[in-house]
């Protein structure tokens, strides 16, 4: 990690492992199934549901497996109906944490993401506590050593993206846009032939806390304990490691 390191970095560089283990075919399916419940099974006319089908096939999820997600999730299969919960609390030196879970019973799983901030020096808030500090905003991340920032501002402005923030001390530019325009501006990328390293539509911080040694250290095995629970289906935070 050079420099600043934000963890919607950190967690795109993690991503293969997670696929290895097969947990995030798990969380996938899941996040399709409660989409196609929540908004219909045709991707075309449900955002939500078109970004986790792009998630599935960006870990190589099986196309059958995720055409019986979206019929366990319209009915046309049984399956388990999943409860979306929100949780919000705070992690080492006051950082604030997002916790997005899906899950079947909630009863089980606030005492264990409780048990889990409480063992890694965070903890459990009221609801409204951090959330006022996040944005819901697309992010896409692309390396530097492909496209020059010039030609990329212009393509990413045109397409309606919000802004493109160039930190000196990071080997990717990231781009932020409305949810509205992040398929466009995403799309706009593709079609001009650079790799995009990562995107997601997530909650990103308006201000960061900035960590150094054993309390970044701490943090990040707390995020990573939050993001193993088979229930957790996004992790946000705001901060920052500061390294060397």
């Amino acid at each position: 990690m050079a420099g600043h390191s934000k963890w919607a970095q950190i967690k795109h560089k993690k991503a293969h492992t997670d696929a290895k283990k097969g947990k995030i075919f798990t969380k996938i399916v899941k996040e399709i199934s409660v989409a196609a419940r929540l908004g219909g099974g045709d991707p075309d006319g449900n955002p939500r549901l078109r970004t986790a089908i792009e998630k599935a096939k960006e870990v190589n999820m099986p196309s059958d497996n995720i055409k019986k997600a979206i019929m366990k999730g319209t009915g046309e299969l049984p399956g388990m109906v999943y409860e979306e919960i929100t949780y919000e609390g705070y992690g080492p030196g006051g950082v604030a944490i997002i916790i997005d879970v899906l899950t079947d019973n909630k009863n089980r799983t606030l005492p264990e993401i409780r048990h889990i901030l409480s063992k890694n020096g965070g903890s459990l808030g009221e609801t409204g506590c951090v959330s006022w500090n996040f944005e819901k905003k697309g992010y896409i991340l692309v390396e530097k050593s492909k496209i020059d920032e010039d030609t990329l501002l212009s393509i990413v402005l045109d397409a309606g993206a919000d802004d493109l923030k160039n930190d000196p001390e990071d080997d990717n530019y990231e781009i932020f846009t409305s949810v509205e325009n992040f398929s466009s501006v995403k799309e706009a990328i593709e079609k001009a032939g650079i790799p995009i390293s990562a995107s997601e539509i997530g909650k990103i911080p308006k201000t960061y806390v900035t960590l150094q040694g054993s309390q970044g250290e701490q943090m990040m095995k707390l995020i990573e304990s939050l993001e193993d629970h088979d229930d957790v289906q996004n992790v946000y935070s705001n901060f920052d490691i500061k390294t060397g």
